[in-house]
């Protein structure tokens, strides 16, 4: 996607942080089995709670501006997964 105008970044920027928390979403619930104390992993299910919030905003926000979810996935994100 070309960035021409300030809006085109801000869009670009939403799918980005909406790639991220949708990463997020399918990884957290494997970072709460694979945790080794109860409280660990029930900050990793309270974090997912939280994340899935983030993402029906972001859904909401692309919406109002007639975008799509549909975009790059963010690298950094699938980085600090993989770690």
């Amino acid at each position: 996607m070309e960035l021409q105008t300030l809006k085109d970044l801000y869009i670009h920027e939403l799918k980005d942080l909406y790639s991220a928390e949708k990463q997020l979403t399918k990884a957290l619930p494997k970072m709460a089995k694979a945790a080794t104390s109860d409280r660990l992993a029930d900050g990793f299910r309270m974090h997912l709670d939280q994340t899935e919030e983030h993402v029906n905003r972001l859904e909401q926000i692309l919406e109002s501006q007639d975008a799509s979810t549909r975009g790059a996935k963010c690298k950094g994100m699938e980085g600090l997964i993989e770690e």
